[in-house]
């Protein structure tokens, strides 16, 4: 099995990270809710989570990081409390569902910035989009459908300027590229665990600048303020009701080390090489078309095609049954890039990857592409 669907989750991760979990699970309490050694040992754990998270993206403190489920519930909690009362929101065509339907939900008014026919995102009329009651900015930070980046400096220098909070998607980019969100002027940073930061499913969360006080989607059991009928407003406990995932917590833990370790700029090389391969390898077969702007190698390590007129459900399928190469096909959860690159009904077959691949899996898919493109034509 050669798996190139890296873009929706690892599947290859770090042995540090089983290893955290495994440990986690036999000998983990409920952090907060006691002052025995299971517990305590839980709220270290969580605690060093928070601390490396925070170093990650260059946030606001270890107590600005509250964590949740996937960065979809981070996103909704962010958008539903800017928007609790309307406004005017501004987003783009290269966001995933986990954007567009909070704002669709809040009734907020839209301005999505348009996108070329290659899917590179137009900042154009970024600043034209700004109106008194827009309540904040929203994107991703890379597209999961062709890979481009956004100049997300350019946005929050914009927002900094109008005063407007902006939100960064950082789902395709968290653990691959470098995020400063003081230096970007990113307010809230929303992230899963599952992607690129090589954590377990079931992890995430959003860092927030303080300057911002967001409401909880949901409220109950904190382990502070028992009496109190409303739930404490201090971060992270605001945002964190019930008992949080600390298994997964532990393994995201491990696995943020690692990265640290690692290093980003080694981690984001070796992704693009073998994105660039791949897409060298197939960019000129007969019958394949690529989307997304390949004029640069600062790139999500994402390539998507479609081969002739072929269902990109077919496609994957393919692939998978007869050369045991997993990809990723259909609309992706981004309707609006799909409407600008006009792949509404066939969808794309994405490849993405990730650290563990090798030149040899991506030289595999290369020749399953051809053989593929030989067969069609």
């Amino acid at each position: 099995m050669i798996y190139l669907d890296n873009a929706a989750t690892s599947l290859h991760r770090p042995d540090c990270v089983v290893q955290a979990v495994a440990e986690a699970m036999n000998g983990m309490g409920n952090c907060g809710r006691g002052a025995h050694a299971a517990s305590l040992a839980a709220g270290r754990t969580i605690h060093e989570a928070r601390s490396r998270t925070d170093r990650l993206f260059h946030g606001y403190g270890a107590q600005q990081v509250a964590f949740t489920a996937n960065s979809t519930a981070a996103l909704n909690i962010t958008i539903s409390s800017l928007l609790a009362e309307g406004g005017h929101a501004i987003a783009t065509v290269l966001d995933h569902n986990s954007v567009l339907r909070p704002l669709y939900r809040s009734g907020a008014e839209l301005t999505i910035l348009p996108a070329d026919e290659k899917g590179h995102l137009s900042l154009d009329g970024l600043e034209a989009a700004f109106r008194p009651d827009t309540k904040l900015v929203v994107c991703t930070h890379a597209s999961n459908v062709t890979g481009d980046l956004v100049d997300i400096g350019r946005i929050g220098a914009a927002c900094a300027a109008h005063g407007v909070p902006f939100v960064l998607d950082a789902s395709q980019t968290a653990g691959c590229f470098a995020i400063d969100m003081q230096a970007m002027g990113i307010d809230v940073l929303c992230f899963t665990g599952h992607k690129s930061l090589l954590g377990p499913q079931g992890t995430g969360g959003l860092c927030v600048s303080p300057r911002l006080r967001l409401s909880p989607l949901c409220v109950g059991g904190s382990g502070v303020h028992s009496f109190d009928r409303e739930h404490p407003a201090q971060m992270p406990t605001a945002l964190e009701a019930g008992t949080l995932n600390g298994h997964g917590i532990a393994g995201l833990a491990a696995a943020l080390e690692w990265l640290e370790e690692t290093g980003l700029d080694t981690i984001r090389r070796r992704e693009q090489a073998l994105a660039g391969r791949f897409y060298q390898g197939v960019k000129d077969l007969p019958g394949v078309k690529c989307y997304g702007d390949f004029s640069t190698a600062e790139r999500s390590p994402i390539v998507a095609l479609n081969l002739g007129d072929w269902d990109s459900s077919l496609v994957s399928d393919e692939l998978a049954q007869r050369f045991g190469i997993l990809t990723r096909p259909g609309a992706h959860c981004a309707p609006l890039i799909h409407e600008a690159l006009g792949t509404v009904a066939q969808g794309a077959v994405r490849f993405s990857f990730g650290y563990f691949n090798t030149k040899e899996e991506v030289d595999a898919a290369i020749r399953a592409v051809d053989t593929l493109c030989r067969e069609e034509a």
